[in-house]
């Protein structure tokens, strides 16, 4: 244990006192190994600078994955919003290879992640661990490290583009291909590394011990990425692997690869003190005055704008709030509930009573707080009068709800006569807000320290239901499934709310995809679970109808990429 805890704590340094928003910056700069690295500290800064990149990464993810989704929307509100219509591409799948951002930065982003763990990899090939005072453990686990954070970076490119080059080394070009490999030969290779790396990690032995292996994958959290793998194997590769994702998920619940435990109070994997959660089984530590990228680039903007003065946060600390996304609505302008199979985002909270996230954010003090949206009037206290959050653009006190319309100075009972409603017929009362990631007021230590959950239990444990249910257990998925609910509802509910046997709820497969959109919500990952249901295409929800074919299941190149690289081919469907 002793080699991780030094290196956690360098690791987390490294990532708060760095920062990473150039996107031209390029991974191909020659660097004299003999000059650069001169102390321990800089081999540890070399090997974890693909780690703060990565954690930037997560905000292209976030954008690709969920916004093509049917849960969370960016409509135009009081005409802004519009973006060019960028919004509109990902809603209705009708993007092409000259989408000039989010597309192109998960590519970009990925592959200079990738870069940066080549270079670190070649690195620990050529030094060695005494002339920097390290043991051979300790180099051969920061060597591991990027191995892993690599497949992390593979896995997102094999979803996101299918076909992509292949790039395994920074000093010897020969081992890489500047073509597209197919994506048999990616997937091959990182099931390789992981099962390769899990030996070498360690594993995180007693529940309690999760804060020391901040940015550190474990053996728990590269053996999540063989679930991630193998339970997308039959979209990826068209190649059925669930019985070897189902049996690595059972390893990781029984504790095969380490102690990890869901958590009794559902916002405790990302409140301020989130490290010390043993339902985290990988994050990347963030710190509101330094690096913070989940908070300052992505939740942030998942709220109204002025929203600090609603929360009292930490504008001056960590910048305000801009009101980008929001859930996809359940009701009409007229007030009438939809009947979409898909989307209706709230509504599917509401299907269950009691849920305690559905009631609205309030900050409670002591880095507490309760609910998960934001609704209805939005009041503070300025000066010692009460007010109400009002829109950015025009003076009307913000009435949030679950529809998309023009309301305007509408009060909570009164609705619209038309029930026209699409990606351009939005105000900022379109819409609830969610509130993932706490957001605390200045006086609160818990202000904007909540680090990034990549990877939670319920995860390993949503995965394993879904191979369970797909080879028709549905007893033994509903049990699994339960046991991360249950901390949703009050006991005298659960009867109600459970899956049977342990309720009165039936599983299938239209449920679990709900479960899994329930769970997960704004954690970037709606679009794959769509694909793997085989909705994305062919489902249909608010202002969405199905597409004409399937090829937007796949990105396409970025036309810049094939501008720069004659030796890439666009993907099919794509001009």
């Amino acid at each position: 244990m002793k080699p991780y805890k030094y290196l956690a704590g360098l690791a987390m340094a490294t990532l708060t006192l760095s920062g990473c928003t150039n996107l031209d910056e390029t991974v191909y700069d020659q660097i004299s190994s003999n000059n650069y690295f001169n102390t321990k500290e800089d081999v540890i800064a070399m090997a974890f600078r693909s780690f703060e990149h990565g954690y930037w990464t997560i905000v292209p993810r976030f954008r690709i994955q969920e916004l093509p989704g049917d849960q969370l929307i960016i409509p135009r509100r009081d005409g802004s919003w519009d973006d060019g219509g960028v919004w509109r591409q990902f809603h209705y799948h009708t993007w092409t290879p000259d989408i000039a951002r989010h597309v192109h930065d998960e590519w970009d982003s990925c592959f200079a992640g990738i870069g940066q763990c080549n270079f670190a990899i070649d690195r620990f090939s050529e030094l060695g661990p005494a002339k920097f005072g390290f043991s051979e453990e300790e180099f051969n686990s920061l060597r591991t490290q990027n191995r892993v954070l690599r497949c992390w970076y593979y896995i997102r490119l094999l979803d996101a583009f299918r076909n992509v080059p292949f790039s395994v080394s920074y000093d010897d070009p020969s081992k890489n291909s500047m073509a597209q490999v197919p994506p048999e030969f990616i997937f091959n290779f990182v099931e390789t590394e992981l099962k390769e790396s899990i030996p070498l990690l360690y594993k995180k032995e007693s529940l309690g011990s999760g804060s020391q292996y901040a940015n550190l994958w474990t053996q728990g959290g590269a053996a999540d990425l063989l679930v991630r793998l193998y339970l997308n194997a039959k979209e990826w590769i068209g190649v059925d692997r669930l019985a070897d994702c189902e049996k690595v998920a059972q390893d990781i619940v029984d504790g095969v690869y380490g102690a990890y435990k869901v958590d009794d109070r559902w916002d405790a994997p990302f409140d301020s003190e989130n490290d010390k959660c043993d339902e985290l089984v990988f994050f990347f530590s963030g710190s509101c005055n330094y690096t913070s990228w989940h908070y300052n680039q992505l939740y942030n903007w998942g709220v109204p704008s002025n929203s600090e003065l609603f929360f009292n946060d930490y504008k001056v600390k960590h910048g305000g709030h801009n009101g980008e996304f929001v859930c996809s609505p359940s009701y009409d302008p007229t007030g009438k509930l939809y009947d979409f199979e898909l989307g209706m985002t709230v509504q599917k909270f509401r299907k269950y009573p009691g849920d305690v996230r559905l009631a609205k954010y309030k900050n409670l003090g002591g880095g507490k707080r309760e609910g998960m949206f934001l609704f209805g009037n939005l009041e503070y206290t300025q000066n010692g009068i009460k007010r109400k959050l009002k829109a950015p653009e025009m003076p009307y006190d913000l009435c949030i709800r679950d529809a998309v319309g023009q309301f305007h100075y509408m009060k909570e009972d009164k609705w619209l006569t038309s029930a026209n409603s699409d990606m351009t017929t939005g105000d900022y009362n379109s819409g609830w807000y969610t509130v993932k990631y706490p957001m605390y007021s200045d006086t609160d230590p818990g202000a904007g320290e909540g680090d990034f959950a990549e990877i939670r239990l319920p995860e390993i444990i949503y995965a394993l239901a879904e191979c369970k249910l797909r080879k028709g257990d549905a007893t033994g998925a509903g049990k699994l499934l339960n046991s991360v609910r249950r901390r949703y509802y009050p006991q005298a509910m659960l009867r109600h709310v459970l899956y049977a046997p342990e309720g009165n709820v039936d599983l299938d497969m239209d449920e679990m995809l709900d479960e899994w959109g329930r769970e997960f919500l704004a954690e970037g990952r709606r679009r794959i679970d769509l694909i793997r249901f085989g909705k994305f295409c062919t489902g249909k929800w608010w202002d969405k109808n199905p597409d004409a074919d399937d090829h937007a299941k796949i990105y396409p190149v970025p036309r810049v990429q094939i501008t720069t690289n004659p030796a890439l081919k666009q993907n099919p469907g794509y001009n």
